[in-house]
């Protein structure tokens, strides 16, 4: 019994229980020296096409202002130099580092490891900060395109990872490239471009192998909802995917990532963003404080990045419930496991970063397409899990508070309705803001892998400005949904 809790025990970050989708296969060491040899010129080739490839795209098709360029703009984007852009929240903390991942990847699938990756990722955001707009290069853009575009990237690197199989021909063998090319597009093209997409080889040609992890997905109904509002409420239907890659108590291996937990929530609601939540927990490096026959604790460096976005609910109150964007984030984390205890398993962890950069709702900031402060500060997180009688029933309880400081404002009684947005270099309203998500989650064992999953959220806003009066704000968000884990 002891070894069929362990078993569900290993990795509960997000995941209370957790069912692995395969047994673990170490990698082949032919398959890593054949995919880790470096091509620069490959990589390098690919982030220098995409970027092309966007511009043309935005300026002949969409013809986008910002892909007017010249000359002159490039000489005037020099001279100028960076400021802090006012684009929605989901481009500036979303869309960019999904861009700076396609970055990453171009090398990532080009033989190189995470680190130098990181490099191609700099320098395509560079390239089009610097040449590609005729807007004045992003102070926000080319910290969270990069960044955030390394979490994001070796996320996808290794979820296509574990996708691919060389060994396979036929229809199989598509579909495989099709859903990697799908996770990846970067390494899908990287693929087709040296025609391992369709060689067949006698190994799989994994980097990592098969390793620990475990997905589960959800399906159901959200309500979102202003505290003593009553009739300020958003009801639909909302999808959720939840993924823990490896250990979080294996630390023979310092390869950033060989352990992360990812989760997606997607709303199907009018009046929502379509993404409505995405966090990302990488481990980079770990150490084991305590190994005994009932307990275990690491302790790690871990990136995160974390992304909440609403929109206003209804007409009632016409307030945005909440939104913030952590792109660029770094912290200790450590990890507890403690074995059977009178049939319950118990698990918790407990992170404090530090926020390089980051985005929360403002009341008061409202330029072209932002309304929201860029920020910097901390974020402490947090949490249980439970489980019951061999993996029956979980329940979690969560909590993450964020410390944001927006340092530049824009100069007293300046109006805010007639600046030229184009000019103004400011993070938003100088003020210090708090946000806290406090999260309780039931999982119930209805029918082997298929769980009947219920959460509550809160969501507490709390913003001090230096121009204007303290605000507070607090909304509520319940989910019934059906989860299956695979």
């Amino acid at each position: 019994m002891v070894l069929m809790l362990a078993s569900f025990a290993r990795g509960w970050a997000q995941m209370p229980i957790k069912i692995y989708v395969a047994p673990q296969v170490a990698p082949d060491s032919t398959d890593v020296a054949y995919y880790s040899k470096e091509h620069f010129w490959r990589a390098a080739g690919e982030v220098f096409g995409f970027n092309m490839g966007l511009w043309a795209f935005d300026r002949y098709i969409q013809k986008g202002d910002f892909a007017y360029i010249s000359w002159y703009t490039i000489k005037e984007n020099f001279k100028h130099g960076f400021k802090w852009d006012n684009d929605k929240l989901g481009t500036n903390m979303f869309a960019h580092p999904y861009n700076g991942n396609l970055f990453f990847n171009a090398a990532r699938s080009n033989g190189y490891n995470f680190w130098k990756s990181e490099l191609f990722a700099i320098g395509g955001s560079a390239m089009w900060e610097l040449f590609m707009e005729c807007e004045y290069p992003s102070t926000n853009d080319i910290i969270a395109t990069p960044i955030g575009g390394a979490a994001i990237g070796e996320v996808c690197f290794r979820a296509s990872d574990a996708v691919l199989d060389d060994r396979l021909t036929g229809a199989a063998r598509f579909g495989r490239e099709f859903a990697a090319f799908l996770i990846s597009p970067m390494r899908g093209l990287t693929r087709v471009l040296t025609g391992d997409a369709w060689r067949v080889r006698p190994t799989s040609g994994r980097l990592f192998g098969t390793p620990n992890f475990a997905i589960e997905f959800s399906l159901g109904a959200r309500m979102l909802e202003f505290r003593h509002e009553r009739y300020d409420a958003s009801i639909g239907a909302a999808a959720e995917i939840n993924i823990e890659y490896g250990d979080r108590f294996e630390v023979k291996s310092t390869k950033p990532y060989d352990y992360f937990t990812f989760r997606g929530c997607v709303n199907i609601v009018n009046s929502q963003p379509l993404l409505g939540q995405m966090e990302i927990k990488g481990r980079l490096l770990a150490r084991e404080l305590l190994e005994k026959e009932r307990q275990h604790m690491s302790i790690g460096l871990y990136q995160h990045f974390d992304f909440y976005d609403s929109d206003t609910i209804s007409a009632v109150s016409a307030k945005v419930p909440y939104k913030l964007g952590i792109p660029a984030s770094l912290g200790c984390g450590v990890m507890f496991r403690d074995i059977e205890r009178h049939r319950f398993v118990i698990d918790a962890y407990a992170h404090a970063n530090a926020v390089i950069l980051g985005s929360v709702l403002s009341d008061y900031y409202d330029v072209d397409e932002r309304n929201y402060n860029l920020a910097s500060g901390f974020s402490l997180k947090g949490g249980v899990n439970l489980v019951f009688d061999k993996s029956k029933f979980s329940l979690s309880l969560s909590n993450e508070y964020y410390r944001l400081f927006t340092w530049k404002g824009y100069r007293r009684g300046t109006n805010l309705d007639n600046v030229d947005y184009r000019t103004l270099d400011a993070q938003g309203d100088k003020s210090v803001a708090s946000f806290n998500v406090t999260e309780l989650r039931a999982d119930l064992k209805l029918w082997q892998k298929l769980y009947a999953t219920f959460s509550f959220s809160n969501y507490l806003r709390s913003t001090h400005y230096r121009d204007y009066p303290h605000v507070v704000s607090n909304s509520f968000a319940l989910r019934l949904m059906l989860t299956y884990k695979l």
